[in-house]
């Protein structure tokens, strides 16, 4: 099978997004099938070696640069080689790009509108690449805020079109209206331009159907998976401290602040002792005050000592601070599609801890991995942690169902084989219609 997969880049983050889709990639190409993983916006960054193309499509400096210039919107494509080169796009990223959805309300509306918006010459940079291309049998976009591509890239290359669905309504529910209205509705009215949609969960795939109005006929599941290369299932020698982790982007909408007031409750009301809460994650600049003010809590409590702000890790360290961690904690406030953070903690043996809410519970029914809580309840949060402190043969056993489940149910390998099979039935279903 022939696929052309768009991935967004998300400049200097590791993004779960950009993790998942390369994964994927990996993993088909090494079963056989042809496979272009092609970055949108900015070159992908991932902590597996990173299999997409060196070129990059609707660059981030490009399209800022036509959404808020004129002039931009008719330079000749070769004098825009000048900053979509991957390294000028690198330079760019490493200065942050603002990725803000309160900051991007246009930028989205004009990117949905497709080649009504001012981004029209990228898309005709885009669909122009894709005609001098081998035919592919299905193109693949990485999430529904790039629908406005489906119409002209259909139209390039007269094949199916298949989105995937994996989390990006947490970015529209940030935008500022009216940009939020506009931008459902222009996502609603490209709805038939696209062949099938591939949902990251069972949860997702049931709540985008209802958010969007996505026919159930257009909707498939792909469950997430993640490479199991170095994660390690047998038994961890702890030492004597027990370590509470968070391994996560730190922001207000992953709860890291709930994970906080639940460990000083812990250490306040209870005889938990012996304890630290260690962190890891992506930490933009419009979120430092973020960390800063719960660095300033827990110091008032007095246990600074007992917090860390590891920042972010590449594969090697992401693999070494999870298998030092006893439970991993990521208590989000809003309904989590994909919870990457908990297959990879779970693969290495952590049990996990986590709100009733979003896939949570479908992850957790089908490893086996951990206990969950009542979302946005610190006390019940408190407690879950506290079982695991007070049962080490509990957490023991919860950690040994987490790396066996995780390998049964959520492997990039399984990953792979179930989109190939979506692919397969998209690609059929436009060939018979």
């Amino acid at each position: 099978m022939r696929i052309i997969a768009f991935t967004a880049g998300a400049g200097p983050m590791y993004c779960g997004s950009c993790i998942r889709d390369n994964a994927l990639a990996a993993e088909i190409k090494s079963q056989g099938h042809d496979i272009s993983l092609v970055p949108i916006y900015t070159p992908t960054r991932t902590d597996e070696p990173n299999v997409s193309e060196h070129k990059v499509f609707c660059g981030g400096i490009s399209v800022y640069l036509e959404q808020h210039f004129a002039l931009f919107r008719w330079t000749p494509w070769l004098l825009d080689r000048l900053w979509d080169s991957p390294w000028a796009l690198k330079l760019a990223s490493r200065r942050s790009i603002a990725v803000n959805p309160r900051l991007l309300g246009e930028l989205t509306v004009s990117m949905l509108r497709g080649e009504q918006g001012f981004q029209r010459k990228e898309i005709r940079k885009l669909t122009s690449w894709l005609r001098s291309e081998a035919p592919p049998d299905i193109v693949t976009l990485p999430n529904s805020l790039l629908i406005g591509l489906a119409r002209p890239i259909r139209e390039a290359v007269g094949r199916p079109i298949c989105c995937t669905l994996q989390g990006e309504d947490l970015f529209l529910s940030q935008l500022q209206e009216p940009h939020r209205t506009r931008s459902l509705e222009l996502i609603r009215a490209n709805i038939e331009h696209v062949d099938g949609f591939a949902a990251i969960s069972e949860y997702y795939a049931e709540f985008m159907c209802r958010y969007l109005g996505i026919p159930s006929h257009k909707m498939h599941i792909v469950p997430v998976g993640v490479s199991l290369q170095g994660y390690d299932p047998a038994p961890r020698l702890l030492g004597n401290c027990f370590t509470v982790g968070y391994f996560a982007r730190v922001a207000p909408e992953k709860g890291l602040h709930v994970l906080a007031e639940a460990y000083i409750r812990l250490r306040r009301e209870t005889e938990f002792s012996g304890a630290t809460l260690e962190v890891a994650g992506y930490l933009a600049p419009e979120h430092r005050e973020y960390l800063h003010s719960i660095e300033r809590k827990m110091k008032d409590t007095g246990l600074e000592n007992e917090f860390c702000y590891r920042g972010v890790l590449d594969r090697p360290r992401k693999i070494d601070f999870l298998r030092n961690l006893n439970v991993l904690c990521v208590p989000s406030n809003y309904d989590e599609p994909k919870g990457i953070f908990l297959l990879e903690a779970m693969a290495n043996g952590v049990p996990v801890v986590e709100p009733r809410r979003g896939a949570f519970p479908e992850i957790l029914q089908k490893t086996g991995g951990g206990i969950l809580v009542e979302p946005d309840d610190a006390a019940s949060l408190a407690q879950g942690i506290f079982s695991l402190w007070k049962d080490p043969a509990l957490a023991e056993e919860l950690g040994k169902r987490g790396a066996e489940g995780v390998r049964e149910h959520y492997s990039a390998s399984r990953m792979a084989t179930r989109a190939l099979e979506v692919y397969a039935s998209i690609a059929a279903a436009r060939v018979h219609a």
